[in-house]
């Protein structure tokens, strides 16, 4: 990791604060994301959540506003989770390349065993504004892969170059995840390994 640039840790939950945060809050949220990652987004509905959980529909009112404000903690808890499951590599003893490449497999083997914890994720679209500040918890991450990227170019390249390197990676990564995820790349490609066309990534946009 580049000096100064901490490993990027699981992000902090986000509420409404202590005293309104409770086991019913939790229900709620746990309730939600079973039913995500069972049955997808199109049953992600408040009556299914407080059915789950066994109270009345106006029941997460008290910790949640907008049916958007409980989808955004929802998806503030899957995001802890990739958060998780990338952590053992921010910091490990190999070179930077190889901790990219398993940040990578790792980001897509989410994508594909979650796929619709994955969309609701980066759903900035529907979840800006809702409370849970998910700019705030995934930014670094993408901190964390500028850090990387710029560890493992040689040092006479600037933090511009850099970035853009991040970025061009995290897209491309981000592109590929969604394409295994949703199907698509088995369209395409039926015999294509998604791990398999990681390490060409990676050292694509290394060089």
């Amino acid at each position: 990791m580049a000096a100064g640039a901490p490993a990027p840790g699981r992000p902090a939950a986000p509420g409404p604060g202590p005293a309104a945060d409770g086991p019913l809050r939790d229900r709620l949220v746990s309730a939600g994301v079973a039913i995500l990652d069972r049955d997808g987004p199109a049953e992600l509905s408040l009556r299914a959540i407080t059915r789950a959980v066994g109270v009345s529909h106006g029941a997460p009112r008290r910790y949640f506003p907008t049916h958007n404000s409980l989808l955004a903690a929802i998806a503030a808890t899957g995001l802890a989770d990739l958060a998780d499951l990338l952590a053992p590599h921010w910091s490990a003893p190999e070179p930077a390349a190889e901790r990219l490449g398993r940040i990578a497999r790792a980001y897509v083997d989410f994508a594909r065993r979650r796929p619709a914890m994955f969309e609701l994720i980066f759903r900035h679209d529907l979840l800006d504004g809702a409370g849970a500040r998910l700019r705030e918890t995934s930014l670094p991450l993408f901190d964390g892969v500028f850090g990387l990227v710029r560890e493992a170019r040689p040092p006479s390249d600037g933090a511009d170059d850099a970035r853009t390197r991040a970025l061009a990676l995290w897209a491309n990564v981000h592109g590929l995840a969604v394409l295994a995820a949703r199907g698509g790349l088995g369209l395409v490609a039926p015999d294509a390994d998604p791990a398999a066309l990681l390490a060409p990534i990676v050292a694509t946009h290394l060089r």
